[in-house]
């Protein structure tokens, strides 16, 4: 087990206004993992709300962070936060939204580009690398011509709101199993395909 904290940032956007979009859905699932650690978001020097605390007893300590930058610039407080806690990118885990994947859908990624993601591309310009573990949580393509930037800044449809709970569940089940079991064994439990 790592004996190191793990560093755990959820993508999005800063203010109310923008707190039930797609694009704020990393946000979502670290008050999640707040809640079930029993930690509270504090301001903290680095430009980010930061959450300390344990999931399970004996396991990892975790730090939760949300940059209170927007998530084009994301970057600066990541990295702000790796050197003020004295962190390597590998101890780095993003949760971010993912047109790629359908909604309703949580993957894992380890290392790799951006893939047009703004926030993660702006993390690895800032950080100098790309090699981090990334809790992608599935939104789906906007339908029809919808603008793909048109469709993250909107908040979920009625559908997807009682479906929700359940996805940001599961995307907190799977940075748990990463910070508590390893990369691989989370791959194994959580990318098998379901009976």
């Amino acid at each position: 087990m790592q004996t190191t904290p793990w560093l755990v940032v959820g993508l999005g956007n800063p203010g109310p206004g923008y707190a039930a979009n797609r694009h704020n859905v990393g946000q979502m699932v670290l008050g999640e993992l707040a809640g079930r650690a029993s930690a509270s978001f504090k301001s903290h020097k680095t430009a980010a709300l930061v959450a300390e605390g344990r999931i399970v007893a004996g396991g990892p300590r975790l730090l939760l962070a949300k940059p209170a930058s927007f998530m084009n610039l994301s970057g600066g407080p990541v990295s702000q936060l790796l050197r003020f806690y004295s962190l390597e990118p590998s101890s780095l885990i993003v949760v971010h939204d993912e047109l790629d994947i359908p909604f309703d859908t949580v993957r894992i990624k380890a290392g790799g580009g951006h893939g047009g993601h703004n926030g993660l591309r702006d993390i690895i310009k800032a950080t100098g690398t790309g090699e981090f573990i990334r809790v992608r949580v599935g939104v789906g393509r906007p339908p029809g011509r919808q603008d793909a930037a048109d469709y993250v800044l909107r908040d979920f449809a009625g559908a997807e709101r009682q479906a929700l709970p359940s996805l940001i569940g599961e995307a907190a089940d799977v940075v748990e199993s990463i910070t508590v079991d390893g990369l691989a064994a989370a791959q194994q439990r959580f990318h098998s395909p379901r009976a």
